[in-house]
């Protein structure tokens, strides 16, 4: 393997292990705050027990997700430094926001909410995991921010000296991109931690443990759970416009169009080599290509200056 095929999967499985871990602990934080919200209006104790229990899935969670993180910020410098270098200006900045407003404020108020109880008053101990939940989904807007950035790039401008410079951090935070990304994100994170409350309190409840706490689980789950799904239908089907208007051309390559006629509904494409090779352009007259679904027409094949030939593209990923 290469040192860019190195460095390709160990970022990939990093960002996989951590992102794992990302949504758990959005979706377990709010269901928790719902909890004790519960318990603080009513009292009874079913609704204490399950933010005891349900609070160190959250924490554990919590710590692992900060710990892969870190590891990826650090290859960001070590394995694309090269990007990192260019894109820093602009890229940097969400980042720094996410670490500064947002991660702090996670770190701070979840202290406050394992070492406060029966310290703090009830209220304030309240007000401490509803920060912490609504933290979580700030840091997770400021990196969606910076991802979406690099999706559709907004908001700066390349110097004469090759570099990208930041323009309007207000474009860059704020872009359709950006916001439906969010939106779409967080319904997964609900999703998830619901869905690993509805399991586990199904485990318990086959058992016979505690049938009134993990029942009560399950019924505060749910409407969020239907919640979560109707938010990921409506954001997924904005964001695939947006995908079709930004970037139409990667769009296709990931779903295979190649005619703009006759593209099924495809969940499950699996991308191949042969099919996404360009054919070479000598094969007499210039070729006049069918664009892809919501592309428009290409003209003939343009060589790269210097080249004398366009080099294939390939998906190395299926979608």
């Amino acid at each position: 393997m290469s040192a860019l095929e190195l460095a390709r999967t160990q970022f990939g499985t990093t960002t996989l292990f951590h992102f794992i871990f990302v949504p758990l602990s959005i979706g377990t934080a709010f269901f928790v705050a719902v909890c004790q919200t519960m318990h603080y209006r009513t009292g009874k104790e079913i609704y204490g027990r399950q933010v005891t229990f349900w609070g160190k899935i959250m924490l554990v969670s919590f710590a692992v997700g900060v710990v892969t993180g870190i590891i990826q910020e650090f290859q960001f410098g070590m394995n694309w430094s090269t990007y990192s270098r260019f894109v820093g200006d602009v890229f940097g900045a969400p980042l720094a926001m996410e670490g500064l407003a947002a991660f702090f404020v996670e770190s701070t108020f979840v202290g406050l909410w394992i070492f406060g109880k029966g310290r703090l008053s009830p209220r304030v101990h309240l007000a401490t995991i509803w920060a912490v939940a609504l933290a979580t989904m700030l840091s997770a807007y400021f990196i969606i921010a910076a991802n979406s950035w690099m999706q559709h790039p907004v908001g700066s401008r390349v110097d004469a000296s090759g570099q990208a410079r930041l323009t309007s951090i207000w474009d860059v935070l704020f872009q359709s991109t950006a916001v439906w990304s969010f939106i779409h994100v967080i319904a997964a994170a609900w999703i998830t931690g619901t869905v690993v409350v509805i399991a586990v309190a199904a485990s318990h409840l086959l058992r016979g443990h505690e049938i009134g706490v993990f029942t009560a689980a399950v019924r505060i789950a749910l409407p969020i759970l239907v919640v979560g799904v109707l938010l990921a239908f409506v954001a997924g089907d904005r964001l695939g416009g947006i995908g079709l208007r930004h970037r139409a051309r990667g769009f296709a390559a990931a779903r295979q169009w190649r005619d703009s006629e006759g593209a099924p509904l495809a969940l499950l494409v699996a991308a191949e080599r042969r099919r996404m090779r360009e054919r070479s352009p000598g094969d007499g007259a210039a070729q006049q290509r069918k664009p892809a679904r919501g592309l428009p027409a290409q003209g003939p094949r343009q060589s790269r200056p210097g080249t004398g030939e366009r080099p294939p593209q390939r998906v190395r990923m299926a979608s």
